[in-house]
């Protein structure tokens, strides 16, 4: 049995007819950029996050990148502030840091949930720390009191990077993407809610915050030839943001596929090499991937065997952002930091195959192989 990791193809023929309708729209429309599709589809994730403001922009990094460039040009943030991060993460978080001149503070995950650690963000803040940025890595909450307190009492930005978390909510029933004070998305192909290329946006409640951000997404113009900010080119264009409507329609429906997936996982693997993260209520994890710790230094050879026996995995993340070589000489990791937790996670961690397209005896198929190694 051949399983691959996540099949784009498949999950596309998903709701295909609908897709392709959408894309012929456009095509003939030729209307290929700031058009109708764009308003729709800000209009409706906007309804869905439950956030006034959501501005497409051309990939997840770029939303982040816009989010602090924007604190920056409102005089809020700025070069050499710091922003706390957790260090267990993809790079494009701390790059949309560094990026904008800002220094990533980084704070170790707790092993059983993966997310940042509360307990040691307080320790971590010093009077140039502007924001916390959070990662609701896997697609599970990130989000905490403890952590809204600190914003709070030491008067700092909540800054979301929701790329894996599309439908994921808080215990009150607040949707990550509209909790803190802005947001980052990413449609990535094979995010939960994926375009057909790249594409990514900003939600926020702060009109401010949302008109520069459109700016410097669009040249840094908020009028023809008039240019207020040195801004890039980076919007999303209407073939995808048409597709996006598609695929918004049937996020949540196709959540609950992934749920059901991950609780076949958590019921039924059993091997003593093998560790999962907590389990949370099924509103709190949109399980954009399943992943699985793997006991002494094993992760590797359990990868090579199901790759053998034509089940596709992925390891995310085998090397730690402060040990990748285009950070190594910053002065925020100089001496180079110690991280052991998310160390151990980079050497342990591997994503199962998961999504809204699997079919249960695929699943039932690498769990077996699972629990026979």
């Amino acid at each position: 049995m051949n399983i691959p990791f996540l099949s784009l193809q498949a999950i596309t023929a998903l709701h295909g007819a609908e897709i392709n309708e959408a894309v012929s729209r456009v095509v003939n429309n030729g209307r290929y950029l700031q058009g109708v599709e764009n308003m729709l589809f800000e209009e409706n994730y906007s309804k869905f996050i439950g956030v006034k403001y959501t501005i497409g922009c051309a990939n997840g990094l770029d939303a982040l990148i816009w989010i602090f460039r924007a604190y920056i040009e409102l005089g809020i943030m700025h070069p050499d502030d710091e922003v706390i991060v957790p260090a267990n993460t993809y790079i494009a978080t701390i790059l949309a840091i560094t990026e904008n001149g800002l220094k990533p503070i980084l704070v170790e995950p707790k092993l059983n949930t993966l997310e940042i650690d509360d307990e040691r963000i307080e320790a971590a803040i010093t009077p140039r720390t502007k924001a916390i940025a959070i990662v609701h890595l896997y697609g599970r909450i990130a989000y905490t009191e403890k952590i809204g307190q600190l914003c709070k009492k030491y008067n700092l930005k909540l800054v979301e990077d929701n790329a894996q978390a599309h439908g994921c909510l808080y215990v009150d029933s607040r949707m990550t993407g509209s909790i803190g004070d802005a947001a980052g998305h990413s449609f990535y192909p094979g995010k939960n809610l994926g375009a057909l290329g790249d594409g990514g946006a900003v939600t926020t409640n702060n009109p401010e915050i949302a008109s520069v951000i459109r700016a410097l997404a669009n040249y840094g113009s908020q009028q023809k030839y008039v240019f207020k900010y040195t801004g890039r080119n980076s919007r999303l264009d209407e073939i995808q943001a048409a597709v996006l409507n598609v695929k918004l329609k049937y996020l949540t429906e196709d959540n609950a596929k992934r749920k059901a997936v991950a609780h076949y996982y958590y019921e039924h693997i059993k091997n003593p090499l093998i560790t999962m993260p907590d389990l949370l209520p099924d509103e709190q994890n949109a399980y954009h991937l399943f992943p699985i710790l793997v006991a002494e230094g094993k992760r590797d050879a359990l990868y090579d065997y199901l790759e053998q026996k034509g089940v596709s995995t992925v390891c995310h993340y085998p090397i730690a952002p402060h040990k990748q070589e285009c950070y190594i000489k910053e002065t925020w990791n100089i001496p180079q930091l110690s991280l052991p937790i998310t160390e151990r996670l980079a050497d342990e961690e591997l994503s199962l195959p998961i999504g809204p397209a699997i079919k249960i005896d695929e699943v039932a198929e690498v769990v077996k192989l699972i629990n026979k190694f």
